[in-house]
C-alpha cells in the first residue's frame, strides 16, 4: 500500500471522524459569533493606541487627556466579553445542531458560567495599601481571554446535557394550544434545575475546599499549559504543517485547525491586547508570540499553503496557456485569501509536484516570524485583528505598521522563490501537453 493510500484509508477517516464530532462542530461554529466583537473592538483599540505620536498628541491637545476613554470602553465591552459570548453561542449551536430549541441552552450556559465564577473583585483605593473585596460584580478579568477554555467546557457540557434531557423527553409538558415560548420555557425547567444545582455544588466545593473558583482552576490547570504549547516554536510548526497537509488530501485544514486551536490563539491575542492597552506590549511583560493574527495573516497568508506565491509564478513565468489563464483568474480572489481556484484548478490537491512548496511555505513562514518576534526584530502582535480577507501588506500594516507590512512582502518573495522550480516543472508538462494537442489537431486536419 502506497503512502498516499495509507493516509487516505487510515489517517484521513480518523481526522474526519474527529472533525465531525458534535462538540467540535459546536465549538467551531459557536466561537464564530465572537468575530464581530474581536474585529470591531480591535479597531477601536488601534485608534486608542495608535503608534504615531503626532496623532495621539493632536488628539490629547484637542479632546483632552481622557480622549481614549470611550474607545477603551468599546474595546473593553467587545473583546473583553468574548468568553461570555462563547459560553452562550457554543451551547446554542450544540442544541441547534441536535434539533432542539437552542436559546434556552445558551441562557442556561451563561448562568452556569456565572454561578461557578466569583462575584467579587479585589479593590485597593488610590493612596492606600488596603485591599477590599467589592461584591455584586461580574469580574471582567474572567469574561475575556482568561475565561475562554472554561467557556468552551461549560458551553459543551450544558449543550450536551440539555440536548440529552430533551432527547429523553425528560421535561415538563404543557397541553396543546399553549404558546411555543411558554412550552420552551417550561421544557427547560428540569435540565436547568439539575445544571444550576450541580454548578452551585462545584462553586461551593472549590470555594471552601480549595479557595478558588472553577474558571480560575481551569485557567491554571488547563488553559495556561495549552496556551504555552500553542505559543511555542514546536506548536506553531505543527499548526503550520497540519493545515496544508490536510488540504493536500482535499480536507479543509484551516477550518479543522481553527476549531482546535482558534480559542487558544484568540486568548493569546486578548492577553496581548491588554498589554497593548497598558503600554507594556513586549515579551518581558509576558506577551505571546503566536496569536490569532499570526495564524490568520501569516500562517494562512493569502490562503492555505501561501498560494499567492504560486499565482505570481503563473503571472510572471508561465509558458502554458493553462497556467497563464489560471493566474489571471486566481490572482484577485487570492489577494483576498480565497485560494480554492488555485487548489482545485491546478490542482494542488493530491498533486505530488506541488506538495513540497504547498506544505513548506507556511512552515518556513511560521519559523521565521516566530524567531523574528522572539529575537526582538519584530514587536509582538497586539489586539488589532484584521479580517482574514484583508490582503497581505495591508493586513501587516494594520497589525504592526511598516515593519509587519515589510515582513509580509519578504514572505511573499520567499514564497514565490520556493514555488518557482516546482511551478516550472508543472508548467513545462502542461506546455508539452498543449504542444502535443496542437500537433495532433494539425495531423487530423
Amino acid at each position: 500500500m502506497s503512502m498516499s493510500q495509507t493516509l487516505n484509508e487510515k489517517v484521513i477517516p480518523v481526522v474526519m471522524k474527529f472533525v465531525n464530532l458534535k462538540g467540535i462542530q459546536a465549538l467551531k461554529d459557536g466561537v464564530l459569533y465572537t468575530m464581530p466583537l474581536q474585529i470591531i473592538g480591535s479597531l477601536f483599540l488601534l485608534i486608542a493606541c495608535f503608534p504615531v505620536k503626532a496623532f495621539t498628541d493632536f488628539m490629547t491637545a484637542t479632546f483632552g487627556a481622557g480622549w481614549t476613554d470611550p474607545l477603551f470602553k468599546i474595546q473593553g465591552n467587545t473583546m473583553n466579553i468574548m468568553a461570555l459570548v462563547s459560553v452562550i453561542s457554543i451551547a446554542y449551536v450544540y442544541a441547534k445542531n441536535e434539533g432542539f430549541e437552542p436559546l434556552s441552552a445558551g441562557v442556561m450556559s451563561l448562568s452556569v458560567f456565572l454561578i461557578t465564577t466569583s462575584d467579587s473583585v479585589a479593590f485597593t483605593p488610590e493612596g492606600t495599601k488596603d485591599v477590599f473585596q467589592v461584591g455584586g460584580v461580574i469580574p471582567k478579568g474572567w469574561t475575556g481571554g482568561q475565561g475562554m477554555v472554561t467557556a468552551i467546557i461549560i458551553g459543551l457540557v450544558v449543550g450536551a446535557t440539555y440536548s440529552w434531557f430533551m432527547s429523553k423527553d425528560i421535561r415538563i409538558k404543557m397541553p396543546e394550544g399553549v404558546p411555543a415560548g411558554v412550552v420552551s420555557a417550561f421544557s427547560a425547567l428540569i435540565p436547568a434545575a439539575v445544571m444550576f444545582t450541580a454548578a452551585g455544588i462545584i462553586y461551593a466545593a472549590l470555594k471552601w475546599g480549595l479557595n478558588t473558583t472553577f474558571v480560575e482552576l481551569i485557567y491554571k490547570v488547563i488553559q495556561t499549559p495549552l496556551q504555552g504549547v500553542s505559543d511555542s516554536l514546536g506548536g506553531v510548526i505543527v499548526i503550520a504543517f497540519c493545515i496544508p497537509f490536510l488540504w493536500w488530501f482535499g480536507v479543509h485544514g484551516a477550518t479543522i485547525m481553527s476549531g482546535i486551536v482558534g480559542s487558544l490563539l484568540g486568548a493569546n491575542m486578548l492577553a496581548n491586547a491588554e498589554l497593548q492597552k497598558a503600554g507594556t506590549l513586549d515579551l518581558a511583560h509576558g506577551a505571546h508570540i503566536v496569536t490569532s493574527q499570526f495564524y490568520d495573516n501569516f500562517i494562512n497568508m493569502a490562503g492555505s499553503g501561501h498560494t499567492l506565491g504560486f499565482v505570481l509564478c503563473m503571472l510572471l513565468f508561465a509558458k502554458s496557456a493553462q497556467f497563464r489563464q489560471l493566474g489571471k483568474l486566481a490572482v484577485t480572489p487570492n489577494l483576498f485569501n480565497i485560494n480554492e481556484p488555485v487548489l482545485f484548478g491546478t490542482p494542488v490537491v493530491m498533486n505530488p509536484i506541488m506538495a513540497v512548496p504547498f506544505i513548506a511555505c507556511p512552515i518556513i513562514t511560521a519559523v521565521l516570524m516566530y524567531l523574528a518576534i522572539a529575537s526582538g526584530l519584530l514587536a509582538p502582535m497586539g489586539g488589532v485583528t484584521p479580517p482574514w480577507t484583508v490582503p497581505p501588506i495591508i493586513s501587516g500594516l494594520l497589525i504592526g505598521g511598516i515593519p509587519y507590512a515589510l515582513a509580509q512582502l519578504v514572505i511573499l518573495a520567499i514564497d514565490t522563490a520556493i514555488y518557482l522550480p516546482f511551478f516550472k516543472k508543472a508548467d513545462a508538462m502542461a506546455y508539452a501537453d498543449e504542444l502535443a494537442a496542437q500537433q495532433s489537431h494539425g495531423v487530423e486536419a
